[in-house]
């Protein structure tokens, strides 16, 4: 029953702040985060009163089931965006702005706190500054969807931005694991170039690889059916099948072989959209169906965020520096590679602002530096807490103004109908 009502309360409280704040003139994802943080452990959880909120971390944990779910459909829905019909014109320009940005976003970050690991030296490690500087590529590309869907966005801003996010996670992913490898290293005193190298490479390639299989299946099984309730039945059977396989680990000697739901569901979403002619029907109703899951992922999301951690200053004053140097990276990165592709003049100026939201992957990378780092991985997932708060609260809205200034999200469509609010403020 407990778990039941919790999640009746999330989202409960995650439709009752889209609301509340929509005067504010927010995007419904951020009302969502607050009410997560509202219903979490230190507000309405300190009653401790089970299923009333989520009254312990370990609470919040046990919904990560649906969180692994809800990342698994938006990456679906983003594979969406690797049409081959746009990849020819936009391909190009996605892929160098993607790795550029990310790259510099590392640089800046690395930079800057290896420079301030000379104010704290007993504090703040090389070893950690090369780490936060992986994961500083990593974006959100769920509160990124949210916000192009929920005010119906549409041009050349948006149509670069959904496969950068994309991308950004496959190129983070191999930045990271690098970085992890080389950080472990200097800890330890010996380089592996399995660690370093081989294992990124094999999580990236594997994934699309799986990706890649379970798509064409889907497609060919689509054609058994011809009711489009059983198709759109079939699409959540099939990405649900995706996000369980993702989760198969092996070891083979110093060779680690795993999968990222992300990568797997969005190449499923890839090879779907581009061999099934009726892709894009099926993939709309899908999206209507995963609006509760996704509401409860940010929800959830906002639960996780852990508000301990502004008791630490020096946390505090590392992370300010980490989301200072990560947004110059990121938005700098942005603007001099979309130059350099010919981007639109309105692409240069505010890609870089859509691109800073950060949530899902950065704290998959900085779980993994705290299970395997002790002290040093402690902090660094304390730092991505803090900036995972502080992104995820502000990023939103701002992209929501980018998307605005770039004249992609018209403003007579946040005046809606009685009808349409009902669809759009999902």
């Amino acid at each position: 029953m407990e778990i039941l009502l919790s999640l009746g309360i999330a989202l409960a409280a995650g439709l009752l702040l889209s609301r509340f704040i929509k005067p504010l003139k927010l995007p419904a994802v951020t009302g969502y985060l607050i009410a997560g943080i509202l219903i979490g452990p230190y507000c309405l959880g300190r009653l401790d009163v089970d299923g009333l909120g989520f009254t312990s971390m370990d609470s919040v944990k046990s919904f990560k089931i649906v969180c692994e779910t809800a990342l698994g459909f938006i990456a679906f829905a983003i594979g969406n965006e690797f049409r081959l019909s746009s990849l020819k014109q936009i391909g190009k320009q996605a892929t160098v702005i993607a790795i550029f940005q990310a790259l510099v976003a590392t640089l800046f970050v690395d930079v800057a706190l290896v420079a301030l690991h000379f104010a704290f030296p007993d504090k703040l490690t090389i070893e950690t500054a090369i780490v936060l500087g992986a994961i500083a590529t990593a974006t959100a590309p769920a509160a990124t969807l949210m916000v192009v869907r929920q005010y119906k966005a549409k041009g050349p801003l948006t149509s670069l931005l959904l496969p950068v996010v994309a991308l950004d996670d496959a190129i983070g992913l191999i930045v990271f694991a690098i970085s992890f490898g080389i950080a472990k290293a200097m800890m330890s005193g010996a380089v592996s170039v399995v660690s370093m190298v081989v294992n990124p490479l094999l999580e990236v390639v594997l994934s699309l690889a799986l990706g890649a299989a379970v798509g064409v299946l889907f497609t060919f099984t689509e054609k058994l059916f011809k009711s489009n309730s059983k198709r759109q039945a079939l699409a959540i059977t099939y990405v649900i099948i995706a996000i369980a396989l993702s989760m198969m680990k092996f070891e083979i000697g110093e060779v680690h072989i795993s999968f990222s739901s992300l990568l797997v569901c969005m190449m499923l979403g890839t090879v779907f959209c581009n061999m099934c002619e009726h892709s894009e029907e099926i993939m709309e109703k899908t999206d209507k169906w995963t609006a509760p899951i996704f509401i409860l992922f940010f929800v959830v999301s906002g639960a996780e965020l852990e508000l301990s951690v502004f008791t630490d200053i020096i946390v505090v004053v590392i992370g300010l520096v980490y989301i200072l140097a990560r947004s110059a990276g990121k938005i700098s990165g942005a603007y001099v590679s979309a130059k350099m592709t010919k981007c639109e003049p309105t692409i240069q100026k505010f890609l870089g602002i859509t691109l800073l939201p950060q949530a899902g992957v950065a704290l998959g990378m900085s779980l993994t530096a705290a299970n395997e780092l002790e002290a040093a991985g402690e902090l660094i997932r304390n730092i991505s807490l803090f900036a995972v708060l502080i992104y995820e609260l502000i990023g939103p809205m701002l992209t929501k103004i980018a998307l605005i200034k770039a004249g992609e999200i018209v403003p007579k469509q946040e005046v809606v109908s009685a009808s349409e609010d009902e669809e759009d403020d999902e």
